[in-house]
């Protein structure tokens, strides 16, 4: 009696332990792209990435953090431009990302938005976040706030990414930044350091082994469905 008959046994895998301990491991340091949303001269978000950017190279990652000055709406001009080729080229690189955004009316910035619609799902055959780790954050220019963060995440999970379960939300952050824009000691700060300590050690358990822990049955399944399609076609 077949016990699933729902399933298809040619594409079903039973867990492989071993594939979750790689026999190669990268030897490069762990690397991070930081993401900001917000233009101004004094960007508080820009300030937040700035100092995970500092602590990340302390724990012994290498880290870009992009500029979203000149950066096009989404479909307001063609992926050729310099800033989008620019953005996808570094998310491309990465192997975890950080992701902070100011709060603006309950949510996250249109900025901080539109790099992240500028992320494709796919590039051909690779998928640029699937499977790379990413950290949320956001400042509050009032009392904390979570709403960013929490948009965030869903946008993470869409994208296939693995974001932590830390994040950090810095609330009234015109009086957390010193007057040479470095983050005074508080409890915000260090919760950053919690995030950025939490995003390192993720990053390094996954990195290795991120195409197994997102190989997923059904898209084998559809996978060896399109090959049929293609190799049982008629000459045209």
């Amino acid at each position: 009696m077949n016990d699933f008959p729902a399933l298809d046994e040619a594409h079903f895998r039973a867990l492989d332990q071993q594939r979750l301990e790689p026999v190669e491991r990268a030897n490069h340091p762990p690397r991070i792209v930081l993401l900001y949303g917000s233009l101004r001269a004094r960007s508080f978000s820009r300030l937040v990435v700035q100092e995970c950017a500092r602590l990340l190279e302390k724990m012994g990652c290498e880290t870009r953090i992009f500029d979203p000055q000149g950066l096009p709406l989404p479909d307001g001009d063609d992926v050729s431009h310099p800033k989008v080729k620019e953005l996808r080229d570094l998310v491309s690189w990465s192997e975890g990302m950080v992701w902070c955004s100011p709060e603006r009316h309950g949510a996250m910035t249109g900025i901080m938005k539109a790099q992240i619609d500028w992320i494709p799902l796919s590039l051909g055959a690779v998928r640029p976040t699937q499977g790379k780790t990413l950290a949320v954050m956001q400042v509050c220019g009032g009392s904390q706030s979570f709403n960013a963060v929490n948009q965030l995440r869903i946008l993470g999970r869409w994208m296939r990414m693995i974001t932590i379960p830390n994040q950090s939300s810095v609330a009234k952050a015109f009086l957390e930044f010193d007057e040479n824009d470095r983050m005074k000691p508080s409890g915000y700060y260090d919760r950053i350091v919690d995030v950025m300590e939490e995003l390192v050690k993720f990053t390094w358990l996954t990195r290795d082994r991120s195409d197994y822990l997102v190989d997923r049955y059904s898209e084998r399944k559809e996978s060896a469905e399109e090959l049929m399609k293609r190799v049982n076609q008629k000459d045209l």
